[in-house]
């Protein structure tokens, strides 16, 4: 497994995002978390750019971890490695008895290891096993869900994570050939999705089963459930001065984060008061203006770029007690 072809996504844009917090003085080294590990790209850049920082690194798949580990070894004890799912990083920074850090950071999404990984069924180009579990040690495969859920339940499924027009034909189709034979690898769904597609919405938007795949991978893995839970999380462990930014690649995961900044960047306040007590002022401070794109030519050099969003928050106020 190459770890060259890796390239991190928007990787001088976080770094600047970040530099004002990881840089400032302080009678302790800054602490920044990279909640989406995945091999290491983005952390192995802070470390070499913010020479103080110390850093912890979270991932739920624990063959990310061994190779980011190799990766970023030349840290030594700066780098602290952590199997936990994003959304149990209170628990991680309680633990490893940090009360407050100064950078957070997520690159949302599947890793490149899970899509160059041709048997964790992540892909649909290619043939593979119907898995998509993050964490290979837990939880239920893409193909139990499949074979298992009911004909409801998966049309709300793909149409809610997948914004898939077609949702109902296509679990129609799903039904009638599970009850055959099980479904258990990706060549046949992506061969089901095709066929039962009409014409025009196979001309739009890239591979036809794209939409299905991603509504499965969330659904294996929780991530929107998880996500609603991190995202303020992370906000809530951010020290005043501290910034998180946020990578997503979805519209989904994106109106998550931007939900959640917005709400914390809002005074709450009840309307009318002539002054706004401090209690009431907002907690964070927007640093991007909607969310960022790449460049063209990112792209151009990368393709998983395209679809990134790129949003940044600052603490500025502690909460009330």
């Amino acid at each position: 497994m190459s770890q060259t072809r890796h390239v991190p996504v928007m990787l001088q844009r976080c770094l600047d995002l970040l530099a004002p917090a990881l840089e400032a003085p302080g009678p302790q080294a800054p602490v920044v978390v990279d909640c989406t590990l995945g091999l290491g790209g983005h952390s192995e850049a802070l470390l070499a750019a913010f020479p103080s920082v110390r850093l912890i690194g979270l991932d739920r798949d624990k063959e990310a971890l061994r190779l980011s580990g190799e990766r970023l070894a030349p840290y030594g004890d700066r780098a602290t490695l952590v199997h936990a799912v994003y959304d149990e990083l209170p628990e991680v920074l309680d633990r490893l008895g940090i009360p407050k850090v100064q950078g957070v950071l997520f690159d949302l999404g599947v890793s490149s290891m899970q899509l160059d990984e041709a048997d964790r069924g992540f892909a649909y180009a290619q043939d593979a096993p119907l898995d998509m579990r993050m964490d290979q040690t837990t939880g239920i495969s893409a193909a139990e869900v499949l074979n298992t859920y009911p004909p409801g339940e998966l049309v709300r499924i793909l149409r809610a994570y997948g914004e898939e027009k077609q949702a109902k034909r296509i679990v129609s189709a799903i039904v009638r050939e599970r009850e055959k034979e099980p479904f258990s690898n990706s060549a046949r769904l992506v061969e089901l999705i095709r066929d039962s597609l009409p014409q025009a919405a196979k001309r739009t938007g890239g591979n036809p089963a794209k939409r299905t795949f991603q509504a499965l991978r969330i659904e294996v893995n929780g991530e929107l459930t998880v996500l609603e839970r991190a995202i303020p999380a992370a906000v809530q462990s951010l020290a005043v001065g501290g910034r998180i930014a946020v990578l997503s690649y979805h519209s989904l995961e994106d109106r998550l984060v931007k939900q959640v900044f917005a709400a914390g960047a809002a005074t709450t306040a009840p309307p009318g008061l002539p002054v706004v007590p401090e209690r009431y002022q907002p907690r964070l401070k927007l640093l991007t203006r909607g969310a960022e794109l790449p460049t063209e030519e990112e792209v151009a050099e990368n393709r998983r770029a395209a679809p990134a969003r790129l949003r940044g928050a600052q603490r500025i106020r502690e909460e009330e007690r």
